[in-house]
């Protein structure tokens, strides 16, 4: 299963955050994802897999295009 999330997407995440709140705006995609929760603003990091398993949904999309590098020259 791929895993196309972008920053500035609010996801749902399976289990509540103790401040009550299940949305979480993405932060940042790499290795790890980076999360804020909507409710208290309380950042964390999760990897891939673990955000993989935890993802309910993904709530709005990001507004923005993708980032899409373009090729590189074969040397």
């Amino acid at each position: 299963m791929t895993l196309d999330v972008q920053v500035d997407d609010v996801v749902r995440l399976r289990k509540q955050h103790p401040c009550g709140s299940t949305d979480w705006v993405v932060v940042r995609v790499g290795a790890d994802i980076g999360l804020r929760c909507l409710g208290c603003g309380r950042r964390v990091l999760l990897p891939r897999h673990e955000f993989r398993r935890r993802l309910k949904t993904i709530v709005t999309r990001s507004e923005k295009p993708p980032l899409v590098l373009p090729p590189t020259a074969a040397r």
